[in-house]
């Protein structure tokens, strides 16, 4: 009897070495990432994650999310799974001036007939912005891709209306970062899973 309880305390050991196993993150700018999360029963892995630098000053940090790592945009349009992007600001912004710079972040990644079809959608995303009027340091929002539901962004813990039903919508919004002309080219190489 003896022997049946210390194997079930070294199982129950194990379990837990495991369990903080998986439970590993990455930590950039005292901002910290979980290497694996789950959305919609699906498991993703940490694809890559950096800082938004305007000039020299630090303005959020992003971590890209994904069924299996990539490292090109393609690869990650090519990804059929769940996605998601997550957002933590390092200093306080006016969210509408965020909103305003996402949508010129699409505009510059497509072509005019491409983003004048999703013109409704970019006018929305930036009113759901403008409406929380500022994000402070430490506020997060996330944008996920979500196959059969759409996009779904989620700011402060809140799910921000309806999804965005388009494919389209979510690969234009993800250009913003990982597009011809991305916002960050250092933060795109490190979503990408590059050495920076």
């Amino acid at each position: 009897m003896h022997r049946f309880y210390k194997t079930v305390w070294l199982a129950l050991g194990a379990v837990v070495l495991a369990g903080s196993a998986l439970a590993q993150s990455t930590t950039v700018a005292g901002v910290a990432y979980d290497d694996v999360l789950e959305l919609q029963g699906h498991p993703l892995q940490l694809n890559g994650v950096g800082i938004r630098y305007k000039t020299v000053l630090k303005v959020y940090t992003a971590a890209l999310y994904l069924e299996h790592k990539a490292h090109t945009p393609a690869a990650v349009a090519a990804l059929p799974g769940p996605k998601r992007l997550s957002i933590t600001m390092l200093r306080d912004i006016d969210s509408r001036e965020l909103g305003k710079l996402f949508a010129r972040g699409i505009e510059d990644n497509l072509d005019k007939a491409s983003f004048s079809k999703l013109i409704p959608g970019v006018l929305r995303m930036s009113q759901i912005f403008s409406d929380h009027k500022n994000l402070q340091a430490g506020d997060l929002f996330m944008i996920d891709w979500i196959p059969g539901t759409g996009t779904v962004i989620t700011v402060k813990g809140q799910v921000q209306g309806e999804p965005f039903k388009e494919p389209a919508f979510f690969q234009a919004l993800i250009g913003i970062w990982l597009g011809e002309q991305p916002a960050d080219w250092k933060l795109k190489e490190a979503l990408l899973g590059k050495p920076v």
